[in-house]
């Protein structure tokens, strides 16, 4: 565990940015550690969409487990979404980090989302009470484990950049070791951020609007680019399409588009990353 924690750690201390994939099975992330990527994050959108439930209805024993196959699945460390923390007290906060600490994970992100959509922001002094809690629990820790602390404003109707910025630099004071507030689409707001506080910063890329690459992230600041659902919208996107077609047309060209059977096999086996032997 300490060795995850750390090497995560290290990651974050490199110059430049690296790009964080959000598997959501062990198929998922064997294929991106073969691949090449040095760590991996679960996704709690691609982790309810693999058990077939909506976002958020997921249980924290039922999350941990999730969390669990991932961290199993390859020696890649682990950073999980934890999303508010099962609860919405600073306990209940240090609790989850406790938790997750204790199967394996490298790291993980709390937000503060109430999980109600008609007052949808933890209040600003609640929210730092649960992001100085989480911190306290990690420095409690026996091994390393690096805590993401989110602003969840933008994601729900509060474009307010301002407060964006006092949360995150709140919650760096409070200890947290990554900051993250997804939903950005400005680069000029990325850099923005990203000058406003001193320690790394994550932003996701792959939701709906304009993509930066990875060049132009870095460029602006940023240490971590992860995906969040992207990954696994785009795998449910390919199988939603094929079955249309097979329903509406009585036509299977979907399959000219998939991938090769042993290439997929070699990658998931940890073999390395194969030549393609069909059209991709």
């Amino acid at each position: 565990m300490s060795d995850s924690g750390t090497t995560f750690r290290r990651l974050h201390e490199q110059p430049g940015a690296f790009v964080i994939p959000n598997p959501w099975d062990t198929g998922s992330a064997r294929i991106l550690a073969a691949l090449g990527f040095r760590a991996l994050a679960t996704t709690s959108a691609g982790m309810a969409l693999s058990l077939g439930v909506a976002e958020g209805q997921v249980s924290m024993a039922d999350t941990l487990d999730h969390c669990r196959t991932i961290v199993a699945a390859t020696p890649l460390p682990v950073s999980a979404d934890l999303e508010k923390g099962f609860a919405d007290t600073p306990a209940s906060a240090a609790e989850t980090i406790r938790a997750a600490a204790g199967i394996g994970l490298a790291g993980g992100s709390l937000e503060d989302y109430t999980g109600r959509r008609d007052d949808p922001i933890h209040d600003f002094g609640l929210a730092v009470e649960r992001i100085q809690a989480a911190a306290e629990a990690r420095n409690a820790l026996a091994h390393d484990f690096v805590l993401t602390a989110r602003c969840e404003n933008f994601l729900w109707g509060r474009t307010d950049l301002d407060d964006t910025i006092r949360r995150l630099q709140a919650f760096e004071a409070a200890g947290a070791d990554v900051l993250y507030a997804p939903g950005l689409t400005d680069l000029g707001m990325i850099r923005t951020i990203c000058q406003a506080l001193t320690k790394p910063v994550n932003v996701v890329m792959g939701m709906p609007g304009e993509t930066f690459s990875v060049a132009e992230l870095a460029d602006a600041g940023v240490k971590r680019i992860s995906l969040g659902s992207s990954l696994a919208r785009l795998a449910f996107g390919a199988l939603v399409g094929a079955a249309r077609e097979i329903n509406a047309d009585g036509t299977f060209s979907f399959s000219q588009r998939a991938m090769d059977f042993a290439e997929i096999a070699q990658l998931i086996s940890g073999d390395g990353e194969p030549r393609a032997s069909s059209p991709q």
